[in-house]
């Protein structure tokens, strides 16, 4: 039985999101999540040239069709900016927990867009496995605020009608943003390179985010951010796990599995982080979370060990 590379890279995206997701909270806190988004490209953009001169002996993708330079430009600015954005931006308004909880939107988006833009159809055990893993995931989050004791403050802001319309509609603009972003890159990619592929998708985002900055004239923030060593170190890491490697991976795995099996995989990244939250940060993990972590894991045995 061949190694089922894919489903093997969609399981090191999400472990690379997990880190990403620490490293870019921490530099977020300090500088703001939008200049962190726009400095993690840039530092991205370097890192992917040095590989390429490394392993391919270009430092730029020259070798690319225009045929990927088009579909992967549009798949950087729908997923890093348009959907980035708008997640960003619904973390605000309706907090982490529902804002998360809707992402889990994104496998199934990326399923139909695949299924529309590509032909791509699944099988009985591939739906099973993505159905359990992105319930899973689902579950383990909305079960995250009802583990938390009474008495202990809550990240949560108080919702109005409003506001939580708001924010359901821009938290599942961007899981479509996401699944869109994935599909459009396996559509442009073909069997080009996938770091050199993920070099196109950053340089288009990089260019979408410098529009936003000159447009809001938010330029200072970012020459203000550059003073903040901490902020600046934990960016590079984020940089090195997220547009590097985790978004490498990610296409790694779109080039040889369907974008909604691909997306299920990548979906467990806030399932890993309950370690790292209940061994450093003490929080709990109810009932909910261990159940729904449980049935996730299950998910991944069926699309990793039966489908692929």
């Amino acid at each position: 039985m061949a190694l089922p590379l894919g489903e093997l890279a969609a399981l090191g995206t999400a472990v690379c999101w997990t880190f990403t997701a620490l490293l870019f909270a921490d530099a977020g806190a300090r500088v703001g999540s939008l200049v962190v988004n726009f400095l993690r490209l840039v530092i991205a953009i370097g890192l992917l040239a040095m590989l390429g001169w490394a392993t391919r002996g270009l430092p730029w993708p020259t070798d690319a069709s225009a045929h990927a330079w088009t579909w992967l430009s549009i798949s950087g600015a729908v997923g890093f900016a348009i959907g980035d954005l708008c997640l960003f931006r619904a973390l605000v308004v309706i907090g982490p927990r529902l804002s998360t909880l809707l992402m889990c939107f994104a496998p199934p988006f990326a399923a139909l867009i695949g299924w529309l833009m590509l032909d791509e159809t699944l099988r009985g055990d591939q739906l099973l496995g993505m159905a359990l893993t992105v319930g899973g995931v689902g579950w383990a989050l909305a079960d995250g605020r009802r583990s938390a004791a009474p008495s202990e403050p809550t990240t949560e802001p108080a919702l109005s009608r409003r506001a939580l319309v708001i924010g359901v509609v821009l938290s599942l603009l961007g899981a479509l943003g996401q699944a869109g972003g994935l599909v459009l890159s396996k559509l442009g990619m073909g069997d080009y390179d996938p770091f050199a592929a993920t070099q196109i998708r950053v340089f288009a985002g990089t260019l979408a985010f410098a529009v936003i900055f000159t447009l809001t004239r938010r330029w200072p923030l970012v020459i203000a951010a550059l003073g903040d060593r901490r902020a600046m170190a934990s960016t590079s890491l984020g940089a090195v796990f997220g547009p590097f490697l985790g978004v490498g991976l990610s296409l790694f795995s779109v080039q040889r599995i369907s974008a909604g099996v691909s997306a299920s995989l990548m979906a467990i990244a806030p399932i890993l982080i309950i370690p790292v939250v209940v061994l450093v940060r003490r929080e709990r993990v109810g009932l909910g979370g261990v159940l729904g972590t449980v049935v996730a894991v299950a998910g991944v045995i069926v699309l990793v060990l039966v489908t692929g």
